[in-house]
């Protein structure tokens, strides 16, 4: 099962092929709830970048600063999911839901 805060390669092809080209690290963002119970799951990518913004979370991943783009969010199927590659730390974990919250708020 997929669960929040794992990291994943993403296949972002448009057409879902055994051989992806265009694959990103990207962190589930959706609750485990709906990984459980729907076959999609909501994703956030996950870069290097020196772009400070308020929807972009840094975060510590792979012995380097990461920032979770939280303004580029999207609905994949999991089978889009190719291969786990790790899990946001712990500590970084309230700051994304903290601002996923302020994201949607009114």
């Amino acid at each position: 099962m997929v669960s929040r805060f794992e990291v994943y390669l993403v296949n972002l092809d448009p057409e879902l092929t055994a051989d992806p080209k265009n694959t990103r690290p990207s962190v589930v963002i959706s609750p485990n709830e709906v990984n459980r119970n729907l076959d999609t799951a909501i994703i956030a990518p996950l870069a290097t970048t020196k772009m400070e913004y308020p929807t972009r979370v840094p975060v510590e991943f792979l012995n380097g600063r990461r920032h979770v783009i939280l303004d580029q969010i999207r609905s994949v199927d999991q089978a889009r999911l190719v291969k786990k590659i790790g899990e946001i730390e712990e500590a970084s974990r309230p700051s994304i839901v903290e601002r996923l919250q302020e994201l949607f708020a009114e």
